[in-house]
């Protein structure tokens, strides 16, 4: 790598990239050099300097203006992206500014979304109204994909997604249970109890095929020597109610999120006696101990919620 190449960053102007990105939105150095209150021999000698540091043209000058260089366009493309970025980063630094002291970027399968987060979340934010929260609900395998790539801070999914040799660090939080839900007056609505393998003579209503709970399902019919007589894939916990309550099938939900649902569809909810309709939600990070102060707050309020609640696995 040449030095000047080692050095491009250091010896990149942001104002004569805004003022490159001026000259091409107006067309001309002299109205570019009008908006941006600045003397055109200024706004031309910038220019100079900065195709000199790229060492290609950037415009094509003519009496009626200029025109881009293809090294020009390009460039225009990458000034915009960085002006756009430092935008951003000035609004996400201002935040602190005006009192919000810690952000923490969470990504949490539905279940924990549905079940457990509103209140949990909740109760932090009035104890810590300065930390900022974005949560995404994700699938539990995406979840775990973006902690790993340090898209997010923080993830909460099943456990049972975690392929075998990873490097996150988990920490408990809640355990969830699998129900079978079927319309009221189904045959298997009389049911107390039932194992998952007697509702596969049944066509199901499933969730997404990269979810946990259809990814569970999937792989105890392929155990019984069976397949999932699937008549439809929806994407929500309120839709596969709505699909069941007109007959489209039964369906396999956690038991708290179909509890909380009141009133979506004439529908009861059966117990699995299978091992796997008891599962593990847990709090997952690439190290907790470097999480930035705020997450680590975060994380101990969970787990203390998780606790009270008598929800959550042991350690």
């Amino acid at each position: 790598m040449r030095p000047n190449e080692r050095s491009f960053a250091r010896r990149i102007d942001l104002t004569s990239l805004q003022l490159f990105v001026a000259v091409c939105e107006l067309g001309s150095i002299g109205r570019a050099a009008e908006r941006e209150f600045i003397a055109a021999s200024a706004v031309s000698k910038r220019l100079s300097d900065l195709e000199a540091t790229l060492e290609t043209p950037l415009l094509y000058r003519h009496t009626r203006g200029v025109d881009l260089t293809p090294a020009g366009e390009s460039l225009l493309h990458h000034a915009r992206s960085v002006l756009a970025s430092l935008e951003k980063m000035q609004a996400e630094l201002s935040e602190y500014a005006d009192g919000v002291r810690g952000h923490v970027r969470i990504h949490a399968n539905i279940s924990a979304v549905v079940q457990f987060l509103p209140e949990d979340l909740g109760a932090f934010s009035k104890a810590h109204a300065e930390v900022k929260i974005d949560l995404e609900e994700h699938l539990s395998v995406d979840v775990a994909r973006a902690v790993q790539d340090g898209a997010a801070d923080l993830g909460i999914c099943n456990t049972g997604v975690l392929a075998a040799g990873h490097t996150l660090q988990l920490k408990p939080y809640r355990r969830d249970e699998l129900v079978l839900i079927v319309p009221r007056g189904h045959a298997l609505a009389r049911r107390k109890r039932i194992a998952f393998e007697e509702t596969l003579a049944y066509d199901h209503v499933g969730l997404h095929a990269n979810s946990s709970v259809y990814l569970t399902m999937r792989e105890a019919a392929a155990s019984a020597g069976r397949a999932i007589k699937l008549r439809i894939h929806v994407t929500g916990l309120d839709a596969m109610c709505r699909m069941i309550h007109n007959a489209l099938g039964v369906g396999v939900m956690p038991r708290r999120a179909f509890e909380l649902m009141h009133g979506v569809g004439d529908l009861e909810s059966v117990s699995l006696t299978d091992a796997w309709a008891l599962r593990d939600i847990a709090l997952v990070a690439r190290d907790f101990e470097t999480l930035p102060l705020t997450a680590r707050l975060l994380v101990d309020h969970l787990q203390a919620r998780a606790g009270a609640a008598g929800s959550a696995p042991a350690e």
